[in-house]
């Protein structure tokens, strides 16, 4: 019975003094930037198109990123099955720079047009 006692305190006593006491440091607390940003977008149909991703919808991610990071943009639209069984495609791809914002979204509405056209010329 002793024994125990005894244990049951050695234990007891290690647990107390072994908590973290306090950390002292700085914790930054910093908004997060987004850094080399691709988006990818495969689509099947003009309407597809319409309902994915609007500009204003790029400028928000645009928004996020830092200063003078690298950004690309690429539609990638799937047309009809060829006779050899793969389906053929196309794609509009765009890349910039964070610091020219209105350049990459003059670019990106063009390509959104062009892909949508792509699919109205199809038909």
């Amino acid at each position: 019975m002793k024994n125990l006692i005894t244990g049951l305190a050695i234990i007891i006593t290690m647990l107390g003094f072994s908590q973290s006491q306090s950390i002292s440091g700085v914790v930054a607390k910093e908004q997060p930037k987004l850094e080399d940003v691709s988006v990818t977008v495969t689509v099947d149909s003009a309407a597809e198109i319409e309902s994915t991703f609007q500009v204003e919808d790029i400028k928000e991610i645009l928004d996020a990123t830092g200063k003078n990071e690298a950004l690309t943009f690429k539609i990638i639209c799937n047309g009809r099955t060829m006779s050899n069984g793969e389906k053929s495609h196309m794609s509009y791809s765009v890349e910039g720079n964070s610091s020219k914002p209105e350049e990459f979204l003059k670019s990106v509405e063009k390509i959104r047009t062009s892909a949508i056209n792509y699919y109205k010329n199809k038909n």
